[in-house]
């Protein structure tokens, strides 16, 4: 396997794993804390702002600090140590200071895109992002419909025991994907990579 490939890999678990939050918010809301419509209205408007300040304020500045790779692996920590937290949490307000270590999770998307356009040459520059568009569409149609399934057949079987932990296991699905993901980029170093051909598509 590449280096494209391996990081392309990581790029498409993390934006599955992005989809959680969008298939299973307002289940997960309405269940834990029994939100009403206007506080999950504001939960969204609280992460979409968070989420867009800390990619226009703390992207560029942490991955100039720390590099592109280690704000990569920063940010997916934060959306896993985010979701572990979240799956555990037992009141509404909890929500939203855990809403900050997801929105930072944010700042690892633009480092992966920026290390795999150093990774390809200028000619399959547009071939690249068209992939990464690709991936992206696919898995906003894979995510909601995965993690929806997930999350009922973990519900149904909750019931089944009667136990009073649900969605726990799948809202803490990301720090797994993200540990992965983790563990087989370790494996493929891309510092000062020189950059090779993008492999042609079928």
């Amino acid at each position: 396997m590449t280096v494209v490939a391996a990081l392309m890999a990581v790029f498409f678990i993390m934006q599955l794993v992005g989809q959680v939050p969008a298939a299973l918010w307002v289940i997960f809301g309405e269940d834990r804390f029994h939100w009403d419509a206007t506080t999950i209205g504001i939960s969204l408007a609280a992460f979409g702002i968070l989420h867009s300040l800390a990619r226009a304020m703390i992207t560029g500045p942490v991955a100039a600090r720390l590099g592109e790779r280690r704000a990569l692996m920063l940010g997916m920590i934060a959306d896993g140590t985010g979701y572990i937290l979240l799956a555990f949490a037992t009141r509404g307000w909890m929500a939203f200071p855990i809403m900050v270590l997801l929105a930072s999770g944010g700042i690892g998307m633009p480092a992966l895109q920026a290390m795999l356009s150093e990774q390809v040459d200028e000619e399959r520059q547009g071939q690249l992002q068209g992939s990464l568009a690709a991936l992206t569409s696919l898995t906003s149609i894979v995510g909601p419909l995965l993690f929806t399934a997930i999350s009922c057949g973990f519900y149904n079987n909750v019931e089944r025991v009667g136990m009073d932990c649900r969605r726990c296991p799948l809202l803490a699905l990301p720090a797994g994907a993200a540990s992965r993901a983790l563990e087989k980029f370790f494996k493929f170093p891309v510092a000062h990579s020189p950059a090779i051909p993008f492999p042609a598509l079928p």
